[in-house]
């Protein structure tokens, strides 16, 4: 991912790391049930022979954590995809990923407290959500990082697949 990124993966879980000025800034997300369903749901006998399988492709929830130095709160934004938005690169005025929620949590604080208040921006005004998305883009979290993010994701979804379908192959043919 380009702009300084750092990223840590745990199995499942990858996580993004930059630093500037004076803020950190983390996004956090799991490749499990990244792969939305597909569309089309013919069967095989449906399909023509000459047609290829669509790219899977992994679009993850993630969540953005916004620490600044001289404070007790991060900001967290919960982020996804909206499965119409995937895949429409001709429409350059539109977001490839939307705002769900926005809250607050203590920093420093690796379980979030369900007392704080959230937000949820389907009752936000229209402008403070384009405030919010501009806030994010000026920390390199905007368009162009989400498609990486994409590419990020489905590498490492179909490496883990592929390491699950070997573990699954020598379980089954032990004795």
């Amino acid at each position: 991912v380009s702009g300084g990124w750092e990223l840590e993966v745990h199995g499942t879980e990858a996580k993004l790391v930059r630093k500037i000025a004076g803020e950190k800034i983390t996004v956090t997300f799991n490749i499990n049930n990244s792969i939305p369903p597909s569309a089309e749901d013919e069967t095989q006998e449906e399909q023509k022979p000459d047609e290829q399988e669509p790219d899977l492709t992994s679009t993850p929830n993630f969540v953005v954590e916004v620490i600044k130095d001289d404070t007790k709160q991060t900001l967290v934004l919960d982020c996804h995809y909206p499965e119409d938005e995937v895949g429409h690169e001709g429409e350059e005025e539109s977001d490839i990923f939307t705002i769900r929620e926005v809250s607050f949590q203590p920093t420093g604080e690796s379980d979030w407290k369900d007392t704080n208040y959230t937000l949820n921006t389907d009752s936000l005004d229209w402008a403070l959500y384009d405030h919010l998305m501009d806030f994010l883009a000026d920390r390199g979290v905007d368009n162009t990082f989400a498609d990486e993010l994409i590419e990020l994701s489905t590498a490492l979804e179909h490496q883990e697949y592929i390491k699950f379908l070997e573990d699954l192959k020598s379980f089954v043919k032990c004795q």
